[in-house]
């Protein structure tokens, strides 16, 4: 991916969840030296992500400890972090519209 808006989301988060930062910066270099064109190509790194409507995919992060979603704009090759949690705080949003 060209740009991964909101690396900021992703530090603030490890710094509040230090177990998950190690997950999360493999997942930022993946995704930065990826060139996914397609949810297919996503899967081909990422077997049980979840393609979501709206370019959404959820990545589970630490053995599902952790959501993470992000919305895709594929011919630009952006990545949007929309939201990293728990398990729990994903079963309270709305995961194709946050």
């Amino acid at each position: 991916m060209e740009r991964i808006i909101a690396k900021k989301t992703l530090r603030d988060y490890w710094t509040k969840h230090a177990d998950s930062e190690q997950y999360l910066k493999t997942w930022y270099e993946t995704a930065r030296t990826s060139n996914w064109k397609s949810p297919n190509d996503i899967k081909k790194n990422y077997a049980s992500a979840s393609i979501l409507p709206n370019n959404r995919v959820v990545f589970n992060i630490k053995g599902n400890s952790y959501r993470l979603i992000v919305k895709f704009n594929y011919i630009r090759q952006w990545a949007f972090i929309r939201f990293i949690g728990t398990h729990a705080e994903y079963d309270k949003i709305n995961a194709t519209t946050i």
